[in-house]
């Protein structure tokens, strides 16, 4: 009897034990959920291979474009504020 419930001790620490050793299905997947999204922002992945200069703007549109660029930091405009009367004259007499 003894021996026994040895075994029956020793087989659940053992169970015990080895159960924290495996791992989840979470641990396998830690990360891919990044690494996806990292990897369908990129439009050419093999863009920096590439030593040709770039075409497409002329030197008028991208002055142009930088321009606008500066000018949407230089005032904040603030939008405007409206009041809204509930009542009118009279109310509450």
């Amino acid at each position: 009897m003894r021996r026994l419930i040895f075994l029956l001790a020793f087989a659940i620490s053992v169970m015990t034990l080895l159960s924290g050793c495996t791992a989840s299905r979470l641990d396998a997947d830690f990360g891919t959920s990044y690494k996806l999204a990292k990897i369908n922002q990129v439009l050419d992945p093999d863009a920096g291979k590439n030593f040709e200069p770039v075409y497409g703007l002329n030197g008028i549109a991208a002055k142009s474009v930088m321009d606008n660029y500066y000018a949407g930091f230089a005032e904040k405009k603030t939008a405007p504020t409206f009041t809204l009367n509930v009542g009118g004259i009279g109310a509450g007499q």
